[in-house]
């Protein structure tokens, strides 16, 4: 005999008597059958099995059989084998559902759970989100698996997690939840009752010292002669600020990531940078002249960005190396050009990649930039999205930085910087007249780039720049 035991708190015979009654014509057994509901299980037996597939429950032989799972069993007869089909509960009562924390990427195994972004007696919409995953390089939602209140959170902020993790337990009708007490209430004064027993509760003992110690002062004793007054603090001696004017607050797994990755460079790469200054008169006149009809045919504005990012497609089939990178003792050509452009967000820096830059025109590229840099502030950006790159452009001018030497993006082997955008006077065909000037900076790995492959890279980026018809005539 085969006893199928299937773990399940039934309430009625509803719950499970229906898929029990479904089945009983459809088994075809030569012994007694019959089912029956206990307290906590359901008891399924029945003679003349020639094979059963098991799925969340266990099955023995003349043996009684247990299982911890909570699942709803059906069983289906197709010729000499039984087949089983299941479907997993969050609850006894099938009204609670687990919120999970979701699968976040083939490299990322856990995260931190950095803040929820609600409170337990809440209402919640399907897919809501309800919570926050910190992780080395995205933030990612927790949402609710169903509409209903929260009853409970089983986690805390701060606390790592990983994939299929219960962080909280929703509520679809609602009851037997527990409001979640206001602000208001938190912040009232116990009532006069319960007030004068608390008083009641201290000993006037603890207080009558200090009552005395407040009316009667203790007399100054009168100095001594001869004695010296107490040695006073030397300049040499160190002055901290009070500990209570200080703030601890622990690093987020972003700037974690960020920080090892920007040290692992520095000690990685041979960094070395050059400069050079832009003339943006042209693109910019060019910016100027388009816009309008640049919107009107692409629905984007046309901005600076892409025309840097042609420029440096530009420079990196002129100069391959500079797209190389070092693999132990070999080196690397890259025969295509993902373009990383570094983003600054309120929760850290993200590096969005441009996929094949070469084969994109300005409004692809724009279009791009516009909607990676959305995904980066609204922190819906995925990893897939910022793996790989070949090439980084980093743009410090847009916070006003006039020149810096940025870091490479490993493992790529060089990062351009570009700079805020200043009025200096130039001499310009013999006369000195204002034009706008961009610092521009090329940071490299020395191992595998010459200085002479890198000033040759910059200088393709300044003259593309300053003569954009050059992408044009392709010379």
């Amino acid at each position: 005999m085969i006893w199928g035991i299937i773990r399940r708190k039934v309430i009625s015979p509803k719950v499970l008597g229906e898929s029990v009654q479904r089945i009983r014509p459809a088994v075809s057994v030569s012994g007694p059958q019959c089912y029956r509901t206990m307290r906590k299980e359901a008891l399924l037996i029945g003679q003349g099995f020639d094979c059963v597939q098991k799925s969340g429950y266990h099955i023995l032989l003349g043996g009684h059989a247990h299982s911890t799972r909570r699942e709803v069993t059906a069983l289906f007869q197709t010729e000499h084998s039984v087949r089983l089909k299941n479907r997993s509960f969050s609850s006894d009562s099938g009204d609670i559902v687990a919120a999970v924390v979701p699968f976040m990427g083939e490299s990322i195994t856990d995260g931190t759970l950095a803040t929820f972004l609600k409170k337990p007696g809440d209402r919640v919409a399907v897919d809501e989100p309800i919570a926050q995953i910190e992780t080395d390089k995205v933030t990612i939602d927790i949402v609710s698996p169903e509409a209903g209140t929260i009853q409970e959170f089983v986690a805390k902020e701060g606390d790592t997690v990983e994939p299929g993790t219960k962080i909280a337990f929703i509520s679809k009708s609602g009851e037997g939840v527990t409001q979640a007490p206001s602000e208001n209430a938190a912040a009232q004064p116990p009532p006069p009752e319960q007030k004068e027993s608390v008083e009641k509760q201290i000993p006037k003992a603890e207080t009558a010292p200090v009552k005395e110690k407040i009316k009667e002062p203790p007399p100054s004793q009168p100095k001594a002669k001869g004695t010296s007054p107490p040695p006073k603090a030397t300049a040499s001696e160190p002055q901290l600020p009070p500990k209570d004017r200080e703030r601890r607050v622990p690093m987020t797994r972003l700037r974690k990531r960020v920080a090892t990755r920007l040290k692992d460079s520095q000690n990685t790469f041979a960094l070395l940078s050059t400069f050079n200054e832009v003339d943006m008169t042209n693109l910019m006149k060019l910016r100027s002249d388009y816009k309008d009809a640049f919107v009107e045919k692409h629905g984007v504005k046309l901005g600076l960005m892409s025309g840097f990012v042609k420029a440096a497609v530009s420079a990196l089939q002129s100069q391959p190396v500079v797209n190389a990178v070092i693999d132990g003792e070999d080196i690397i050509y890259r025969d295509y050009i993902d373009i990383s452009i570094a983003v600054g967000t309120p929760k850290g820096l993200v590096v969005p990649v441009i996929r094949n830059a070469e084969n994109m025109n300005f409004a692809e590229i724009e279009k791009d930039i516009n909607t990676l840099a959305k995904k980066a502030n609204d922190g819906s950006i995925s990893i897939d999205e910022m793996a790989g790159g070949t090439f980084t452009i980093s743009n410090g001018g847009v916070y006003g930085s006039l020149l810096s030497t940025p870091i490479i993006n490993p493992p790529q082997s060089a990062i351009l910087g570009m700079h805020s955008i200043v009025t200096r006077p130039m001499v310009f065909g013999g006369n000195i007249v204002p034009r706008p000037m961009m610092y521009i900076a090329l940071t490299y790995d020395h191992r595998l780039i010459d200085g002479r492959e890198a000033v040759f890279f910059l200088r393709r980026i300044k003259d593309v720049v300053e003569d954009p018809r050059r992408l044009l005539l392709d010379i």
